[in-house]
C-alpha cells in the first residue's frame, strides 16, 4: 500500500506553491495580453468614428445621433460594452493618443498612424494601408492597460495632468488602484506646489497594501469581461445598478416629497460627457436633487465633481421660481457607508437650514445603503 501524501510534506508544499505561482503569472500575462489588444481595438474604434464623422459636414452635424445608432447596432450584435458613453470614450481616446513625436515635414493634424503607415518604402497614405496595420503593432504603442487609460481620460482635468500620471504610472509600475488613489489625492497638484518635487515623486512610487490587485481580480475586471463578451455572476456595475434601483424606490417612498425626474441623466461640459446617477425634484423645497452614487469610499474629487454637476444643473436644468439644486453623494464602502449633502452653493443660511430640515437625515440614507449592499453581496455568494 502506497503511503498517503501529507500536505505537510515540504516537497509537496513546494509543488503546490510552484503551481499556484505559475497559474498566477499566467493569469496576469493573459490579462495583460487582453488589455493591449483591447486598447488597440478601442483606439481603432475611435479613429474610425472620428474619420466617419469628418467625412462631410452632414455627418459632422449628426455626431450624437451616429453614436446612439452605432451603440444600438453594436450592442445588438456583440453584447455589452458599446454604450454611447463607451463610444464617446473611444473617440476621446483616439483624439488624445498616441502622442508620438512627429517626423519632420508633418503637421499636427496628421494622424500618427497615418504617418506610421506611410513611413514604409512605397507605402501610400490610404485608409486601406492603415487598416492593415497589425493590432499587435498598434498595441505596442500603449504600454498601460485599457483600465489605466480609462482612469486617465475620465479623472484628469488637463492634458498636463494626464501626461504626468501616465508617466509616473509607467515609471512606478502603478496598479489601477494606485493610479486612482493618486489622482484622488491630487498628487499632481501637490507635486507641482512642493518645493522638493523629487522627494514627492519618490514617495508617490511607494504602493500601499490596498493598491495590490490579485490575478483573480484582474481576470474579473468588468472591462475585460465586456471585451471578451463574458458575464460575471454579479459585476460591480450590476451591483451599482441594483443599489440605484433600491435607492430610487426608497427616496420615492420616503415622505412623498421626492418626484423622479431621470436616471443616468447625461450632461456635456466642454468636450466631455458626464452622467448623473439619479435626478429628483423635491416638491417641498421646489428644488432639484442630484444624486451621485460611489461604490468605493468618499474622496475630495467626488465633492468637486458634485459641485460641477450642481453648477450645470443651476444653469441648464433649473426653472424659473425654483430654488437652487442640492447634491446628495452616496458612498457604499463596505461597512462604512456615507451620505453627504452638498449645500455650500446655497445663497443664504436660512435656505440652507430649510434644506436640512426637509431632506432625509444622511445617517438614515447611509444605514439604508449599508443594509442594502450587505443584502446584495450575500446574494452574490
Amino acid at each position: 500500500m502506497k503511503p498517503a501524501i501529507s500536505p505537510r510534506d515540504s516537497a509537496y508544499s513546494e509543488l503546490v506553491s510552484g503551481l499556484g505561482g505559475l497559474l498566477e503569472t499566467a493569469r496576469r500575462a493573459t490579462v495583460r495580453a487582453v488589455h493591449t489588444l483591447m486598447t488597440a481595438t478601442y483606439w481603432e474604434f475611435g479613429r474610425r468614428i472620428v474619420e466617419f464623422e469628418q467625412g462631410g459636414s452632414k455627418r459632422a452635424a449628426y455626431g450624437e445621433e451616429l453614436l446612439r445608432t452605432l451603440s444600438a447596432d453594436l450592442s445588438a450584435r456583440f453584447g455589452r460594452g458599446f454604450g454611447v458613453d463607451n463610444l464617446e470614450l473611444f473617440r476621446a481616446f483616439y483624439l488624445a493618443y498616441p502622442r508620438d513625436p512627429l517626423p519632420p515635414g508633418t503637421t499636427k493634424s496628421e494622424s500618427p498612424i497615418r504617418i506610421l503607415a506611410a513611413s514604409g518604402p512605397g507605402t501610400a497614405i490610404s485608409d486601406s494601408a492603415i487598416r492593415k496595420l497589425p493590432l499587435a503593432e498598434l498595441a505596442a504603442r500603449f504600454p498601460l492597460s485599457w483600465t489605466h487609460y480609462v482612469q486617465l481620460l475620465r479623472r484628469t482635468r488637463t492634458p498636463a495632468a494626464r501626461e504626468f500620471y501616465e508617466r509616473e504610472a509607467l515609471r512606478g509600475g502603478w496598479s489601477v488602484r494606485q493610479l486612482t488613489r493618486q489622482i484622488s489625492s491630487l498628487f499632481y497638484e501637490r507635486t507641482a506646489l512642493s518645493r522638493d518635487k523629487a522627494a514627492m515623486l519618490a514617495k508617490g512610487t511607494k504602493p500601499k497594501p490596498e493598491d495590490r490587485v490579485s490575478a483573480a481580480e484582474e481576470v474579473k475586471d468588468p472591462l475585460v469581461l465586456e471585451f471578451l463578451n463574458l458575464k460575471d455572476e454579479y459585476s460591480e456595475s450590476e451591483l451599482e445598478q441594483a443599489l440605484l434601483q433600491h435607492l430610487e424606490r426608497f427616496l420615492l417612498e420616503l415622505g412623498g416629497d421626492f418626484a423622479f425626474v431621470g436616471r443616468q441623466r447625461r450632461l456635456r461640459i466642454g468636450q466631455q460627457w458626464y452622467r448623473v446617477d439619479l435626478l429628483f425634484f423635491h416638491r417641498g423645497l421646489r428644488a432639484l436633487v442630484v444624486v451621485d452614487l460611489k461604490i468605493g469610499e468618499f474622496t475630495h474629487a467626488d465633492a468637486g465633481q458634485m459641485h460641477v454637476y450642481l453648477n450645470y444643473a443651476r444653469q441648464h436644468w433649473m426653472r424659473k421660481g425654483e430654488n437652487p439644486p442640492v447634491g446628495l453623494i452616496l458612498c457604499s464602502e463596505p461597512n462604512d457607508a456615507l451620505a453627504k449633502y452638498a449645500l455650500e452653493g446655497l445663497p443664504n443660511k436660512i435656505l440652507a437650514r430649510e434644506y436640512r430640515l426637509a431632506l432625509p437625515e444622511p445617517k438614515l440614507l447611509a444605514n439604508e445603503m449599508e443594509k442594502t449592499r450587505e443584502l446584495l453581496e450575500s446574494r452574490r455568494k
